[in-house]
């Protein structure tokens, strides 16, 4: 009886919550229909981008300690390379499509054996099987891919917002694969320390309607979550301009490209964005980083990035003070998206000196 009553609120929160958004959506609409005008414009560049999925050689789920069922993708080069395996892992509310632009360049030239993954609760992957949605658990997913598909050779980790997280977790656990086997990482829109909850709940679909509402989300998305998924919907015009307006550095970025991310963040599930927040709150793998010294490290960040802002890639030079590190002008958090010609014209050098 008493839970009766509790999923009654949460219905009746997540329903008031889905009035508010509907609510703001509706004054943020005229903006948002004038911006989408563009979208067929000639002044887009991206209008014509087939984005979604892209060719690869293969395709497998890899199932981790716990039982999760992670999707991958894998793209052999052209010819016989000796080159390092690239693992690609993605970042919160998005998926493997976050690396469209590094994986068209990549597999083009041929040179490299390409992986990338969706994390648990995330694109084509199952949910944590162990309930329990925290960065060591995503460390150890990392572990199970890297264990199925580069069994042997050296690995170069590339990991955005989350997925740097992620590979630092992987350090945390897995210090002896830093050096050994991995003999690179990229590192892009990322932190080693503590997240502004303010900050990180704004683009978050979930909590994009009202900030202080965060205490009681991890409760409604356990007994009304699909109330709450109703709410998304309606709010989906507040929610496009927000990914443009804290995904992004420049003021009038790609109406297709936003469409895009906006895109990979709806996929996400109510009960998936939820739980990782606490994780993210309570992210600190300073220490961690002890695990990558001695190896090849780039840092890329944008100077209008709102959520891992330069401040916090600036942190994690200070503790790896031979890593390179590249500021990027008006981009934001999707760094390798908005200015993917400057984080590939980095990128690509920097992999040539790892052969």
């Amino acid at each position: 009886m008493k839970r009766s009553k509790v999923a009654k609120r949460a219905g009746i929160f997540g329903a008031a919550v889905g009035v508010a958004a509907a609510g703001l959506a509706t004054a943020f609409a005229v903006e948002r229909a004038l911006v989408r005008r563009s979208v067929n414009a000639p002044g887009d560049p991206y209008v014509d981008e087939p984005f979604g999925d892209q060719p690869h050689d293969r395709s497998l789920t890899v199932t981790a300690a716990d039982g999760t069922d992670l999707h991958v993708e894998i793209i052999e080069p052209t010819g016989a390379s000796t080159e390092p395996t690239i693992v690609f892992v993605h970042g919160f509310a998005l998926d493997m499509g976050t690396f469209y632009f590094q994986r068209k360049e990549l597999a083009a030239r041929g040179t490299h054996r390409l992986v990338f993954y969706d994390q648990p609760g995330h694109g084509r992957s199952s949910k944590l099987k162990s309930g329990t949605y925290d960065l060591a658990a995503l460390g150890r997913s990392l572990a199970a891919v890297l264990e199925e598909t580069v069994p042997e050779g050296r690995i170069i980790l590339a990991g955005h917002s989350m997925g740097g997280m992620t590979i630092m977790a992987f350090a945390e656990q897995f210090p002896a694969w830093f050096g050994n086997r991995v003999t690179g990482v990229v590192l892009i829109s990322t932190s080693a320390g503590l997240f502004d909850k303010a900050k990180l709940g704004i683009t978050n679909v979930v909590a994009r309607v009202s900030a202080p509402f965060f205490p009681l989300w991890d409760r409604a998305a356990q007994l009304g979550g699909g109330t709450i998924d109703r709410a998304r919907v309606a709010s989906s015009d507040l929610a496009w301009l927000l990914t443009r307006r804290y995904g992004f550095g420049e003021t009038k970025p790609s109406p297709s490209l936003v469409t895009f991310v906006e895109s990979m963040n709806s996929k996400t599930s109510v009960e998936t964005l939820t739980k990782y927040l606490q994780t993210l709150y309570t992210h600190n793998r300073i220490p961690a980083l002890s695990a990558l010294r001695g190896v090849p490290v780039l840092v890329v960040v944008g100077d209008r990035d709102y959520l891992t802002p330069v401040t916090h890639s600036k942190e994690i030079i200070e503790n790896l003070p031979e890593a390179e590190l590249l500021t990027i002008e008006n981009s934001g958090h999707v760094v390798m998206l908005e200015k993917a010609d400057q984080v590939n014209a980095a990128l690509i050098p920097f992999l040539e000196k790892l052969t």
